[in-house]
C-alpha cells in the first residue's frame, strides 16, 4: 500500500483527531461522535457510496484509536469480538469481489471447453455468450482458470487473502475477513494490502497521552527504523528532542537493545555451532510467531534471547523504577509481542504511524528540533535492515574471539524466504549456521507503520552506518552499564 494513499490518510485523521482532543483533555463519547462530522463536514463523500457509511468508518476507526474493538459485542451477530492487535473494520469491509474466480471479455465461446472440462465440480456451463460459473457449486480451486487458453477467467483474490502467507484470512458468511487468531503472527501485511483500509491495528495512543499528562515517568524507546521516518534529516538525535517536547521523560534508543541482542545471540551461535547444531535470529516478532505457530518442530533452535525491544526496556526498568515505557516503531507485530513477554515488556506500543499523529496534534515539527545525544554502535542500528541483524551477530562473535569464516549466516527477507529457510532447516538441509528471519521485505524499515518511502528509508539507514565497521558492541555496552541485564527469553 502507498504511503500516502488515501486509506493512510484517513486513519492519520482519525490519530490526529484522537490526539487533539485526548492532549485537550476533552476527549468523551460526544466529542467522539464530532469527530466523524469535523473530518467530513458536508454531505458529500469523498470516497464511498454516501457519506454516512464514510463517518461510519472513522467512527469505527475512532474505537481503534482508544484502544477498543471496530463495533461493540453485543452489536455484532456471529461474529467473535477479540482483542487481537489487527482487527477487520467492518464498515470498510466492502468492495472486494465477492466470488474469486470470474469469467471476463476475453472469453472466445471456444469449441474446445477446456474449462469446464478442468473443472470437477460443475460449476461451469457453455452458454452463447461464453462460458458461466456457477458461484454456489464454485469450490475456488483455479482449475478453470489454469486450464483457459486465452486467460479469460479472472483470479479475483481478495487482497488481505493474497498478502497473508500463513493462510489466517478467511471470508465469513456476512461476506467480511475473518482473522484467525491461530494462525495470524501479526505481521500487518494484510492491513498494508487492503485497498479500502478495512483492516487495521489496535491503538494505545490515548492510554500513552493519559501517562504523559500524568506525574509518571514516561520513557520512549524508538526502534532502529526510525532514522528518515520524519524527513530525511530528521536523525535519532533530532527525533529524540521533540519526543521530549512531546513530554516524554527521557528517550533510549532501542539500537542499544539491538547491540545486547547481538553479543547474547553471537554466544548462543558459538555454542551451538560447536556441537554442528542450526539456530535462528529472535528479534523480529512476526518471525517468532511463524514459528510457533508454523514450524512448532523448530522451536528449540530459536534463539532464546529477548528481542531489542525486550532488552531495552530491561535495562530502562533497571535504572529507572517506576518507570512507564513506550515502544514506538513501524512494527504492528510488536503490539502482539508486548502482550506475551513473561517480564521486561514495555507498557505500550506506538507505530511510527501514530507517533506522526501526536506530533502534528501538538505543532512540533522534529526537523526543526536540535540533536539530542544518543547511545548505540552502528551495528545495533542496523537491525532496521535485511541482513543487518546477521552482520551485527557476526560482529560479536568476532569480538567474543570466534572463528566467523567458518560460521554461515542465512538473511531471509520477508515472509516467503523464512519460509523457504525454516523448511530447508526442517529437512536437515540448511547449509548455513544461523537463519536471520525478517518477515517484511527489506526489513523492519518495511514494516506497515512506517511513513517514509522506503527508498528514503534505505538512504537514512546507510548514511546512518556508514564507515562506522570499527564500532565496538562490548565496549558499548559496557559503558552503559548493560552487561548486568537478563537477555534470556525463558
Amino acid at each position: 500500500m502507498e504511503r500516502n494513499s488515501d486509506t493512510r490518510q484517513i486513519k492519520y485523521e482519525v490519530l490526529r483527531a484522537v490526539s487533539e482532543h485526548m492532549f485537550r483533555g476533552d476527549l468523551n463519547e460526544e466529542t467522539m461522535e464530532q469527530i466523524p462530522f469535523q473530518i467530513i463536514p458536508t454531505a458529500t463523500p469523498r470516497y464511498r457510496c454516501c457519506v454516512y457509511k464514510e463517518r461510519e468508518i472513522i467512527r469505527q476507526r475512532i474505537r481503534l484509536a482508544t484502544g477498543r474493538a471496530p463495533i461493540p459485542a453485543h452489536n455484532i451477530e456471529h461474529r467473535k469480538v477479540s482483542d487481537n492487535v489487527i482487527q477487520v473494520i467492518p464498515a470498510a469491509c466492502e468492495g472486494c469481489p465477492i466470488n474469486r474466480f470470474q469469467v471476463t471479455e476475453n472469453c472466445q465461446k471456444c469449441m474446445m471447453k477446456s474449462c469446464q472440462s478442468a473443472c470437477a465440480f460443475g460449476a461451469i456451463t457453455i452458454t452463447p455468450r461464453g462460458a458461466y460459473i456457477d458461484q454456489s457449486k464454485c469450490h475456488e480451486c483455479g482449475k478453470c482458470a489454469e486450464a483457459c487458453p486465452y486467460h479469460a477467467i479472472a483470479d479475483l483474490m481478495r487482497p488481505c487473502k493474497r498478502a497473508c502467507e500463513v493462510n489466517a484470512i478467511t471470508i465469513g458468511s456476512d461476506k467480511l475477513a475473518i482473522i484467525d487468531e491461530a494462525k495470524c503472527i501479526h505481521c500487518g501485511h494484510c492491513a498494508d494490502a487492503c485497498p479500502f483500509g478495512a483492516i487495521s491495528d489496535m491503538s494505545q495512543i490515548t492510554e500513552v497521552i493519559a501517562h504523559i499528562q500524568s506525574d509518571k515517568k514516561v520513557i520512549a524507546v524508538p526502534a532502529p527504523a526510525v532514522e528518515g521516518q520524519f524527513g530525511p534529516q530528521v536523525t535519532i538525535g533530532r527525533l529524540t528532542t521533540a519526543l521530549k517536547e512531546l513530554g516524554f521523560y527521557d528517550v533510549f534508543e532501542v539500537a542499544l537493545g539491538g547491540d545486547a541482542v547481538s553479543y547474547n545471540e553471537a554466544k548462543e551461535l558459538i555454542e551451538v555451532h560447536a556441537k554442528g547444531g542450526k539456530m535462528t535470529t529472535s528479534c523480529c516478532p512476526a518471525f517468532v510467531n511463524l514459528i510457533r505457530k508454523h514450524y512448532p518442530q523448530l522451536s528449540a533452535r530459536m534463539s532464546n534471547t529477548v528481542s531489542p525491544m525486550v532488552a531495552v526496556v530491561r535495562w530502562v526498568r533497571e535504572n529507572i523504577p517506576g518507570a512507564y515505557v513506550v515502544f514506538i516503531g513501524p512494527c504492528m507485530a510488536k503490539k502482539a509481542e508486548a502482550k506475551t513477554e513473561v517480564e521486561g515488556e514495555p507498557d505500550a506500543v506506538l507505530t511510527f504511524e501514530e507517533l506522526n499523529a501526536m506530533l502534528d496534534a501538538c505543532h512540533i515539527d522534529p526537523t526543526q528540533c536540535p540533536e539530542s545525544e544518543t547511545y548505540a554502535t552502528s551495528f545495533g542500528r542496523r537491525f532496521s535492515g535485511s541482513g543487518g541483524v546477521a552482520a551485527a551477530v557476526m560482529k560479536a562473535v568476532a569480538e567474543l574471539g570466534g572463528d566467523v569464516n567458518e560460521i554461515k549466516t542465512k538473511p531471509c527477507s520477508g515472509i516467503k524466504e523464512c519460509k523457504v529457510g525454516l523448511a530447508m532447516m526442517k529437512a536437515n538441509k540448511l547449509t548455513e549456521d544461523i537463519i536471520e528471519g525478517m518477515i517484511c521485505e527489506g526489513g523492519c524499515i518495511a514494516g506497515p507503520g512506517s511513513i517514509a518511502p522506503l527508498a528514503q528509508l534505505k538512504a537514512a539507514r546507510m548514511n546512518k552506518i556508514k564507515g562506522k565497521d570499527n564500532d565496538n558492541i562490548t565496549k558499548m555496552l559496557e559503558s552503559q552499564d548493560f552487561m548486568k541485564v537478563n537477555m534470556e527469553r525463558e
